[in-house]
């Protein structure tokens, strides 16, 4: 079971990130998928939560209206598309389903 994410990287306030998850060794379209984020200092925060058919979402306070989870079930892959940047949203992003975890991704808003 792994799940590798790719995408991350610097952004200017503002800016915008998509991250990517592929995933292997189980049966990806029967789980619901999360992004996790930990920002310096703080601890791990849930961001977003994907249904295993992708007909439901849901989001944190502090990104709702401005990150979009989605996933393809062919591709075995979750997507996290993240608009309108804050430095605030400078963190490491994780992949996971149930207690699965990949390794991450660094994501930098700054100026």
């Amino acid at each position: 079971v792994q799940l590798a994410e790719s995408g991350g990287g610097l952004a200017q306030p503002g800016g915008s990130l998509r991250l990517s998850c592929e995933a292997s060794g189980f049966t990806f379209r029967t789980y619901d998928m999360n992004w996790y984020r930990m920002r310096p200092g703080k601890e791990r925060e849930l961001v977003a939560t994907i249904s295993n058919s992708g007909d439901r979402t849901g989001y944190a306070d502090s990104v709702k209206g401005r990150f979009t989870i989605s996933r393809d079930n062919v591709k075995n892959t979750v997507y996290l598309q993240m608009n309108s940047l804050k430095p605030e949203d400078t963190a490491v992003y994780y992949c996971n389903f149930l207690a699965t975890w990949g390794l991450g991704t660094q994501v930098t808003v700054s100026s």
